[in-house]
């Protein structure tokens, strides 16, 4: 099994965990425009792949790697889908995708790949494989039944859902989330562990979103 880092034109990574899943991965794909700010952070190893619209890359990088770029000029999807896209259908083996870069410097793709990521288990048959976004200061995935979270007591949690009929029964947060209906982003964020290990029970399969930090 291997595991794979999607790099986004985001904000770059700069606190110890995501730089070492950077460093870590068996396979890196750059969203295009990250490919540059990933050469320019020093790093020698070359992506697998870069994959986007190209809209935001230089001809001269272009020019000089050609081999590594996987243009897709359509635009219903964002280049982050387009690098999910291309992953999943050249590797057969990962277990873990980690997207990088994916928030900071603008809101508008903030908000919109965080959304992607509850969107993912429908657009993709994923399997067992595990997808978190991660930055310097937080870690969100997207779950899509009854799970538990291994967390740690104290540790910040928020969720979300698009799902105003979803309930979600927990058990080991601060603030019970029984109550909850999700019919405004606010509603279950600002909440904490009081125990290592968080139960949330689904009234029924659908899919939300944890954000820890």
């Amino acid at each position: 099994m291997s595991s794979a880092v999607i790099l986004c034109n985001g904000a770059f990574p700069t606190t110890e965990y995501p730089l070492y899943l950077l460093g870590a991965a068996d396979i890196l794909v750059c969203c295009d425009g990250a490919f540059g700010r990933y050469l320019d952070a020093g790093f020698s190893r070359l992506p697998d792949a870069v994959v986007g619209d190209m809209d935001s890359v230089s001809p001269q990088l272009r020019q000089k790697y050609p081999s590594l770029f996987f243009p897709e000029s359509e635009q219903d999807y964002n280049d982050l889908t387009k690098a999910m896209r291309f992953l999943l259908s050249h590797y057969s083996d990962l277990d873990t995708i980690t997207i990088l870069g994916a928030s900071g410097r603008r809101e508008d793709h903030t908000v919109g790949n965080l959304g992607l990521l509850m969107e993912f288990p429908r657009l993709f048959d994923l399997g067992c494989i595990r997808i978190e976004m991660v930055s310097d200061f937080s870690t969100a995935f997207a779950v899509c039944d009854s799970c538990e979270l291994h967390v740690g007591e104290g540790r910040r949690i928020s969720l979300f859902s698009a799902d105003n009929s979803l309930r979600i029964k927990s058990e080991g947060l601060h603030w019970p989330t029984d109550g909850v209906v999700f019919d405004a982003w606010w509603k279950a964020t600002l909440n904490r562990a009081d125990e290592d290990i968080v139960r949330l029970h689904f009234s029924h399969p659908s899919v939300a979103l944890i954000i820890l930090d």
